[in-house]
């Protein structure tokens, strides 16, 4: 019997496959536990078009990275801090303030979990930070952290 996964199910297959199945298997296990439908004419067609729903979807969200990336490219973002002497930070700066300074200043939203930092920033002055945006695509961020008054 032909059925649809609805979800991942161990050694048959991914979400969204047509698989072939025991009968029996497909009755008792697969359809009562709402793991796949089965494989008639028109849910072939809707998977087929959540098929190139999903595509779509994905080919936007890798031009907007492309996008974010480009926009990097130009941005320094300043961020003031309060310090003490020798240029060190009370504190550290943070992910989180990085990207709320980049949305500030310039506009450009990504999130502080893409933003990768090898050590915290715990002194004044410049930065490059790797920003990375998925589907394999990066962008760096350039930080001045100045002493705020």
């Amino acid at each position: 019997m032909k059925v649809i996964l609805k979800q991942d199910v161990k050694g048959k297959g991914k979400k969204g496959q047509m698989v072939e199945v025991a009968e029996g298997y497909a009755r008792n296990f697969l359809l009562p536990k709402d793991l796949a439908i089965p494989a008639t004419a028109d849910a072939m067609n809707t998977m087929r078009l959540q098929e190139k729903a999903r595509q779509r979807a994905e080919a936007e969200a890798k031009a907007a990275a492309q996008a974010a990336a480009e926009k990097l490219k130009g941005c320094q973002v300043k961020i003031p801090a309060k310090g003490g002497e020798g240029g060190k930070l009370f504190g550290a700066v943070t992910t989180k303030e990085i990207s709320g300074a980049l949305l500030e200043q310039y506009g450009v939203e990504i999130d502080s979990k893409k933003l990768v930092l090898e050590e915290p920033i715990k002194a004044f002055g410049s930065y490059q930070i790797k920003a990375k945006l998925g589907y394999e695509i990066s962008g760096t961020v350039y930080v001045l952290v100045t002493e705020s008054k």
